[in-house]
């Protein structure tokens, strides 16, 4: 992974074409899925897509050479739906949360889970790394993929000294470590949108803040909306995890 935490892979036929097998089944899936949230405008769809775990979809490969990565067993796809006007507030989303998604693009780093009622935050996914395929025509305003460059060195620094020795790491409690490393990226480290064609691909290393920016006024996208397949296998052990 380069030294800004994120790798675009080029529009390539063996990409394009696995877009173009992924896209009906994708938007099948979204159009028939209740969980919108956001006022209606995010589809989350965690495992919407019916792929084989080597991501095979409707018999057309995914091409893990072009993308340059060590093939290892996939989920389901998600497939990340945004409409225009992303994001509305919503019942089910505090103002503050909401405005965080607002100004900060709800910057995150995936696998640390909310437990408990005060919503402490633990890795409970530990992931290999995250590969973003778009599935569809959209605008570069159309709520974009946001990262923070460099802002994986900053967090694997901070939270390795609570992890990397622990008997049980994904007991470990990593809240504070991570706020606050979190506000050291927001200070430091610029932020950058990195909307997608169809038949090109990100790959985003496994500590990188990263986020969606809210619907430019005036962008579009394709039905349903713009719609991302996401890949995150999991790796055996917060130890592997942590490590560079």
């Amino acid at each position: 992974m380069t030294a800004t935490g994120y790798r675009r892979v080029a529009v390539h036929p063996a990409l394009k074409a696995w877009a173009d097998a992924a896209r009906g089944p994708a938007a099948a899936a979204v159009q028939a899925s209740t969980d919108w949230r956001c006022g209606g405008t995010w589809c989350v769809g965690l495992e919407a897509l019916e792929n084989d775990p080597d991501g095979t979809v409707a018999g057309v490969a995914l091409p893990w050479g072009v993308l340059g990565l060590d093939p290892m067993p996939l989920h389901r796809a998600q497939v990340s739906t945004t409409r225009p006007g992303y994001p509305l507030p919503s019942a089910a989303e505090s103002e503050a949360a909401y405005r965080f998604r607002l100004n900060r693009d709800s910057a995150h780093l995936d696998g640390l889970l909310p437990v408990g009622p005060e919503k402490r935050r633990y890795v409970k996914e530990p992931h290999a790394w995250i590969l973003g395929l778009p599935l569809n025509r959209a605008d570069a305003g159309a709520a974009p993929l946001v990262v923070w460059e460099g802002s994986h060195l900053l967090m694997q620094a901070a939270l390795s000294p609570l992890l990397a020795q622990a008997d049980d790491a994904s007991g470990v409690d990593i809240t504070d470590a991570y706020q606050a490393a979190r506000a050291e990226v927001f200070r430091t480290c610029a932020r950058v949108e990195l909307p997608g064609v169809q038949g090109e691909a990100v790959i985003l290393h496994r500590h990188l803040i990263h986020g969606v920016a809210p619907w430019a006024a005036g962008a579009t996208a394709e039905d349903p909306g713009r719609m991302v397949a996401y890949f995150r296998p999991l790796l055996p052990t917060v130890a592997e995890w942590i490590a560079p």
